[in-house]
């Protein structure tokens, strides 16, 4: 995968909810390990990176009788970052469809 990938992914997961990095890395294998897996020595770089660009935020949230836990939850740069990664990776798949599916094939003239 690349990197923009493991970036859609994190912010795909974190859309809906504010998770913490363990449930967001459980989130993603679970679809799929085989296909879809993040280790999570690769996530904490990317949320890092990612609060950094301001598409995400972190929390500390106390929690009885354990160490609090630092959460994430998208910003509006974001949802736009998402979206935007959405439009390319349908552009993507409509690409490689027209390559490996008989009959899909288009030509584009531009």
């Amino acid at each position: 995968m690349f990197r923009s990938d493991l970036d859609a992914l994190v912010l795909g997961v974190l859309q809906s909810e504010r998770l913490h990095g363990y449930e967001i890395t459980k989130r993603i294998n679970a679809r799929d390990e085989s296909i879809l897996s993040v280790k999570e020595g690769q996530l904490y770089p990317i949320l890092h990176r990612l609060e950094n660009e301001g598409k995400i935020v972190a929390e500390w949230i106390p929690q009885e009788g354990k160490p609090a836990r630092k959460v994430y939850t998208l910003t509006a740069a974001g949802h736009t970052e998402l979206a935007a990664q959405r439009i390319a990776w349908e552009k993507f798949v409509k690409s490689v469809d027209g390559l490996l599916v008989p009959g899909k094939l288009e030509v584009s003239h531009g």
